[in-house]
């Protein structure tokens, strides 16, 4: 089978937000390689070795591919994604050079070829993650393993800002909390939390194809019975307002005139016990943007009990300040601040 490869060379910093338009101009797959330097620090507490460059991609670039159907007007994807990259800009996001470049590959190309560079990573001393197809000995009886099948819709859980939200998770769950994960994405923290001890799991995400992902992945690590996963977000969820007046409010989902998301009604509205999780929770924890995070931190206070703890992270470093400020402004305390990479993750207290 043939399909259409768009190179986009960009930005780390921008390629979250160019993933997501791929994906909106009807991608069928996205990957994202950053650049492989040994200039950069990276974390290898956990036995990691980096002796030779990964790649040739300049520090602080990003080459992202995204895979359309055969029969794709290729021109108006084009059309559609060129001054969408450019307007990031407006919401102070570099995309850098910004080139886009189309070419028409085989299937076996990219479906399958790029399985063979990932191998199980343990990411932190409880949990490591492992792909359905790499058999895998657990070093320790305290070792805990995510089965994760990623396809080509969603990253395969070793992204920085992921290992740093698993981490927070491992040293502030001591058993039976209630977590709430916004934006699961493949479900990987979701599945995280539960294996590190939590009671129960509410995962949402906005994009069906991330609901049907995390459910499969919830699936392989049999956790059907504890993690509840949701086509929706937590604005939607708490039934909140006044997104859509932000400055970037157009980069959510809900917050764009005429949005509606089938089956989400605020959590009062929901069937008893629907949701897996008695609001308010213990803990919330999203892997997204910055600039979504800014948006809805108002709405995880609420969320939380008092005491309750925000760990965040997907925060570029030039957004640490950004994020910090939003939620000190809701009422949170920062308790710790974590970075690998160009990537910071936030451990926040609700007072």
């Amino acid at each position: 089978m043939l399909w259409h490869e768009v190179t986009i060379h960009t930005t780390e910093e921008a390629q979250e937000m160019i993933s997501n338009f791929l994906y909106e101009a009807g991608a069928g797959g996205v990957s994202i390689e950053e650049s492989g330097t040994l200039n950069k620090e990276r974390d290898t507490r956990y036995g990691e070795l980096y002796d030779q460059p990964l790649n040739d991609i300049p520090e602080g670039e990003a080459v992202i591919k995204g895979y359309y159907a055969d029969s794709t007007d290729m021109d108006a994807v084009i059309e559609e994604l060129t001054p969408r990259v450019a307007e990031l800009h407006e919401y102070g996001i570099d995309p850098g050079k910004a080139l886009i470049s189309w070419k028409t590959v085989d299937e076996d190309e990219w479906a399958h070829a790029w399985k063979q560079y990932f191998k199980p990573l343990r990411v932190s001393k409880r949990l490591t993650i492992k792909p359905t197809w790499e058999e895998y000995t657990p070093e320790s009886p305290d070792e805990a393993i995510i089965e994760i099948d990623p396809g080509m819709a969603f990253g395969t859980g070793t992204h920085p800002t992921t290992a740093l939200c698993l981490r927070a998770l491992e040293k502030n769950i001591s058993g039976g909390e209630e977590v709430i994960d916004v934006g699961t994405g493949s479900g990987i923290l979701a599945v995280g939390a539960m294996l590190l001890g939590a009671k129960s799991v509410l995962a949402l995400d906005l994009d069906p194809v991330a609901v049907e992902s995390a459910r499969e992945n919830v699936a392989l690590n049999k956790l059907e019975s504890s993690i509840t996963v949701k086509e929706s977000d937590l604005l939607s969820l708490l039934g909140g307002e006044g997104v859509a007046d932000t400055a970037a409010g157009e980069m959510w989902p809900s917050a764009r005139p005429g949005h509606s998301l089938e089956g989400a009604v605020p959590a009062k509205q929901d069937q008893e016990g629907s949701l897996g999780v008695t609001l308010p929770v213990q803990i919330v924890v999203a892997n997204i943007l910055a600039e979504i995070i800014v948006l809805f931190t108002d709405d995880v206070y609420r969320a939380l009990q008092p005491g309750g703890l925000y760990i965040t992270s997907g925060i570029y470093k030039d957004k640490e300040g950004l994020v910090a400020n939003a939620l000190k402004a809701s009422g949170f305390e920062i308790i710790e601040i974590s970075r690998e990479e160009d990537w910071v993750a936030f451990t926040a207290g609700k007072r």
